[in-house]
């Protein structure tokens, strides 16, 4: 009777233990998307092994089930829950201000509460970088983007690119489409790859995929023409390893982790400086970086770090417009 009670005091006690945990609710295109929802789920796995604690997580299949699944986190007490994506902003908004003493975060958006941490980061930089890689590996002067849903977000993404195209080839052609306007342009591989091969119709040979799941589709158009694929968020080189010219990092994981170790209200943003973007080198991708190109993506890394090389943001300075 008495190792009874106790053992329901520990499992009571364990119950309220788990209520402090984090919770992340990831965006549409499914947490296994090996893209942006990926690299948030491989930064709240950190959490879990380093803190030796668990956590909850949801993945939404349509729009209406944000907030529901927002507020269900939040009746169970989780803290800090955290939104991944940009399309979570009104619905954290509402349930932050319903739940004030909970913490909240949004990857990707601004939310202006004191109980919610605002995580966005300077794409562009990122971006500027394997803009530069494709247009030094280019060998027609023209090459691709594909984006997933047509937002601002993704057109910073793309003007990143394009300014880094430019940077290195004043005269290379850059050939540009958005898969679509709804959530469904971020799980659209067949479309993403009818784009990188319309792209590679016109004459270019590298082509960067920022939409989420639909790169794969992107990435494996450029395997079957033996062309060239740029990867986006997570580190996508091993994805097609031979054809993956590099991929542009967005530290997601490293926000989500950051976030759950110790949240902080307010706007964190995270540029090549705070090591939030970069470029992915690695054993897939060593024989189509030349020193040459490593070289000079170095020198422009340490020059946008530096002010030298002020990257236009899209969001703020009236750049690109598309």
């Amino acid at each position: 009777m008495k190792h009874a009670v106790l053992a329901a005091l520990g499992l009571g006690f364990a119950a309220t233990m788990a209520l402090a945990e984090p919770a992340v609710i990831y965006d549409m295109g499914g947490k296994f998307d090996k893209s942006f929802n990926e690299a948030a789920y491989n930064g709240a796995e950190r959490w879990k092994k380093e803190a030796g604690k668990a956590y909850l997580d949801f993945e939404i299949s349509n729009e209406a089930q944000r907030e529901q699944a927002m507020r269900r986190m939040a009746d169970k007490g989780a803290n800090p829950i955290i939104g991944v994506g940009f399309a979570q902003g009104s619905t954290m908004e509402k349930v932050a201000k319903d739940f004030p003493k909970l913490q909240f975060a949004i990857i990707d958006s601004v939310v202006k509460l004191p109980n919610v941490e605002s995580v966005v980061f300077k794409e562009q930089e990122g971006s500027f970088l394997v803009g530069l890689m494709a247009a030094m590996a280019s060998k027609t002067g023209k090459v691709g983007f594909v984006g997933g849903m047509d937002i601002p977000l993704i057109r910073k993404f793309q003007c990143g690119y394009e300014q880094g195209v430019k940077h290195a080839n004043p005269k290379a052609e850059v050939f540009a489409n958005m898969t679509g306007t709804t959530g469904a342009a971020w799980s659209d591989p067949g479309r993403g790859g009818e784009l990188a091969k319309a792209q590679f119709a016109k004459g270019a040979d590298v082509v960067f995929a920022a939409a989420g799941g639909t790169g794969i589709g992107v990435y494996q158009a450029a395997k079957d023409s033996g062309k060239l694929a740029i990867g986006v968020d997570s580190n996508q080189n091993h994805l097609q390893p031979g054809t993956m010219l590099t991929s542009m990092l967005k530290r997601v994981d490293v926000a989500v982790y950051n976030v759950s170790m110790g949240h902080k209200p307010g706007v964190t943003v995270l540029g090549l400086k705070e090591g939030g973007v970069d470029v992915a080198l690695d054993e897939y991708n060593a024989k189509l970086v030349t020193a040459d190109m490593k070289k000079k993506v170095d020198a422009a890394r340490a020059d946008i770090v530096a002010g030298k090389i002020k990257v236009a943001d899209y969001m703020a300075d009236n750049a690109c417009r598309f």
